[in-house]
């Protein structure tokens, strides 16, 4: 793990604000070369993404303060953590999925063509973001004695993420990554196939997402925050997973309509 990759002049640059912004410009490129596939103009959708980048982390942040807020309550000079933090992947998807709907008009685009250009670009930011977490020693899980367990050592880690040093700790930013990885094929491999209609990418996505970050959430070992005796992120897959299968079901009906 590498938490700091280098410095210049004397200012850390964090492997985690590195593959950070790989992430968002890798979602961002894959989407404009799907929309030039289809015909579509790619300059739109290039400025279109740019807005949803920064609606993506204002509400990751924002979901992290939420959730975190006993902490920041208490310790309010911590707020300015925020902006060496990722956040809550949740509070991003959403926040570009609402600025998206209210967007797309402007650019005279469809939400849910959008929102299946992006999907895939979402899933492959995703797999990036998580090996910066990996380097950065957030997001960690519980100790394990498995094989593959991952044992942390470097101080910045603890220092900048209460890291566990010296424990071996479920590998979870591997399982994520490796999770959003398969997601992506199977989006882009079952995309033409069947009878496609507008949202099923976007809608496959969301429904995939949020039964894999349940699953991974067992294994996390970082405070993230608790609603109803469940992880916040868990909380929300639960929710998502019925909405998911309701909108699939409804936007086919829509499209043999």
């Amino acid at each position: 793990m590498h938490p700091i990759l280098f410095d210049v002049y004397g200012w850390p640059i964090y492997s985690y604000g590195v593959l950070l912004a790989a992430a968002y410009l890798a979602a961002l490129q894959l989407a404009v070369v799907r929309a030039r596939r289809r015909g579509l103009d790619g300059t739109k959708i290039m400025d279109l993404g740019i807005y949803l980048i920064i609606a993506a982390l204002v509400g990751a942040k924002l979901l992290y303060l939420f959730v975190d807020f006993d902490h920041f309550r208490t310790q309010p000079k911590d707020l300015f953590s925020l902006f060496r933090v990722g956040g809550v992947f949740y509070g991003g998807l959403i926040f570009a999925l609402l600025a998206a709907i209210f967007l797309v008009r402007r650019y005279q685009l469809r939400i849910w063509t959008v929102a299946d250009l992006f999907a895939p670009g979402i899933a492959l930011g995703h797999v990036i973001g998580r090996l910066g977490c990996l380097l950065a020693g957030c997001c960690y899980g519980i100790p394990t004695s498995r094989a593959w367990g991952i044992t942390f050592t470097d101080q910045a880690a603890a220092l900048n993420s209460g890291t566990p040093l010296g424990v071996p700790l479920h590998p979870t930013q591997l399982y994520d990554a490796g999770a959003e990885l398969l997601i992506m094929i199977v989006l882009l491999v079952t995309e033409r196939r069947g009878k496609p209609f507008e949202g099923r990418t976007f809608w496959l996505y969301m429904l995939l997402y949020a039964i894999s970050r349940y699953i991974v959430e067992i294994y996390r070992g970082d405070e993230r925050g608790i609603l109803m005796g469940m992880a916040t992120s868990q909380f929300i897959s639960i929710l998502i997973v019925p909405l998911a299968i309701v909108m699939l079901l409804r936007l086919r009906s829509r499209a043999r309509a």
